[in-house]
């Protein structure tokens, strides 16, 4: 398979076959989980019981994120493509955005403060707000990203035919909405050139609005629209909600918002599990650093194997995640553990280091679980979704 690295250094361009298609969609997957650690720092280094508004339009964005990657993982599955999420899925940050060109920076962890504000929006900047590159480039805005994907799908479409693009589509490995919690439907599976590109709209729309407005397409699912990415964060930014008749340059001309950007722990964001080592025999730090990046690979491993054949999977999912929660409560507490950083009023926070250990010891943890729940639902075991990543190449 054509690595996105590969591409990324021939330069962006519309996929003209169908393995670069899949490249771009395993791309897809890993610009949406990139953005998941920048949003979970923001959001656990509010203080607990302020800025309650930031944190839930936060927290809602960050969900939303799950939700596109897993429909990029249905879209890429259904044109034959195997879905990574493991060994080189997380990269260090601060981190490029596959694809993207210069002008989109790079992406760090930020406590919550205007600065990482900043960042979200860059991150969710609209095509209405943003110039497109030339051909070669890089994209500027997510949206022109899934426009070329698109583009890509068409053009295969039109000259493989329709049922050679999705002749490898594998409906058993397909999450739906019952696969999904809390998704409100949002989460369907991709049969076909429609579902395809109802995938690639719902994406884009949920970021930055539908048709040049300010909302989301939650409508599709019977649900009242919501405003989309860019302007939930705009809203926390500028302090002010968004009108019903506000349009997307506009400034928000709704009610103020309480925003308090004291109420947050500020981090030393581009700290390392290393620098904490350092200071393992005086701070309860470094263990917990550790805890939280071993979580993390299990939730990441749970959604391989989700995507690859075990749909139910992303249920034994949810337990992970409410643990990465308490596991960044009581980490984000705690004063750096360098006195030179802490001396400055910083405080610890996660890491998302993961290397080859933590995928084994997630492999492993995850296979128990999996088997322990197959044998009480009666069902067939069937692991070989966990045994597909390049994880082996560490062995």
């Amino acid at each position: 398979m054509i690595t996105a690295l590969a591409l990324d250094r021939a330069g962006f361009g519309v996929p003209r076959t169908l393995p670069d298609l899949r490249t771009y969609l395993q791309a897809a997957m890993e610009v949406e989980h990139l953005t998941i650690p920048v949003y979970m720092t923001g959001m656990y280094t509010i203080r607990p019981g302020t800025n309650r508004t930031a944190y839930y339009a936060i927290r809602a964005v960050l969900l939303e994120e799950m939700l596109h990657m897993t429909l990029a993982a249905n879209l890429l599955n259904a044109v034959g493509g195997t879905p990574e999420v493991g060994s080189g899925f997380v990269a260090e940050y601060p981190a490029r955005l596959p694809f993207s060109g210069e002008t989109v920076p790079s992406i760090g962890l930020r406590h919550f403060s205007p600065e990482a504000l900043r960042t979200f929006l860059r991150i969710e900047q609209p095509r209405a707000i943003t110039p497109n590159t030339a051909p070669g480039d890089g994209w500027t805005s997510i949206g022109q990203f899934y426009d070329t994907v698109r583009e890509g799908l068409e053009y295969l479409v039109r000259t493989l035919g329709h049922d050679a693009v999705f002749a490898g589509g594998r409906p058993g490995h397909q999450v739906g909405p019952e696969d999904f919690y809390n998704s409100g439907g949002e989460v369907f599976p991709v049969d076909g050139r429609n579902s395809a590109l109802e995938a690639l709209e719902t994406i884009t729309e949920q970021g930055e609005g539908v048709h040049g407005t300010i909302w989301n397409s939650n409508d599709r699912f019977g649900e009242q629209p919501e405003l989309a990415h860019y302007f939930r964060f705009n809203e926390i930014f500028t302090g002010r909600g968004y009108g019903p008749h506000d349009r997307p340059r506009d400034r928000p001309s709704g009610p103020l918002i309480d925003v308090t950007w004291d109420d947050a722990y500020p981090i030393h964001g581009d700290s390392k599990v290393a620098d904490y080592e350092r200071f393992a025999t005086t701070s309860a730090v470094y263990a917990q650093a550790v805890a939280f990046d071993s979580r993390y690979a299990v939730l990441l491993r749970y959604l391989h194997s989700a995507f690859n054949g075990r749909p139910r999977d992303m249920a034994l999912a949810i337990p992970t995640m409410l643990e990465l929660r308490d596991r960044a409560e009581q980490l984000y507490r705690n004063p750096h553990p360098d006195p030179a950083q802490a001396a400055l009023g910083r405080f610890a926070s996660a890491t998302f280091e993961l290397d080859a250990p933590d995928y084994r010891a997630a492999d492993e943890e995850v296979r128990r679980n999996v088997e322990a729940a197959a044998l009480e639902a009666g069902e067939p075991i069937d692991l070989s979704a966990l045994s597909s990543d390049s994880t082996e190449a560490f062995a």
